[in-house]
């Protein structure tokens, strides 16, 4: 005979093997977030520092070298030298988390930057 509490011990233990994997992918979710997030704030500040090397006077290449050094892989930055001021836009692509959450779509972040020209 089985008792009461056996019972509730075995639907306990199939609850928990339930919720595992979803504990796992909110993780997995989780973590992708904050990739999106730290890469956003890498092509921000390739865009900022790349826009004030340029505005000093430097070379442009030398900009764009730094920039894509900050910014995340296979990021694309663009720059645009006007009279008064240089603009500077960097965009990455974030791939999706993959495994469980391989239907998510990667994410694009961009940002673009503007500096004053100086003069010399």
């Amino acid at each position: 005979m089985v008792t009461r509490a056996r019972q509730e011990r075995g639907a306990a233990t199939a609850e928990l093997a339930l919720g595992i994997p979803l504990l796992v992918a909110l993780t997995a979710g989780l973590v992708w977030v904050l990739a999106v997030g730290a890469a956003q704030v890498r092509v921000v500040d390739a865009s900022r520092e790349a826009a004030r090397i340029v505005a000093r006077g430097d070379d442009v290449a030398a900009a764009e070298a730094v920039a894509l050094r900050i910014a995340p892989e296979s990021a694309e930055v663009s720059i645009h030298v006007g009279d008064a001021e240089v603009v500077v836009t960097t965009s990455a692509r974030v791939s999706g988390p993959g495994g469980l959450l391989g239907s998510l779509p990667g994410v694009t972040v961009s940002s673009e930057s503007v500096a004053v020209v100086e003069e010399s």
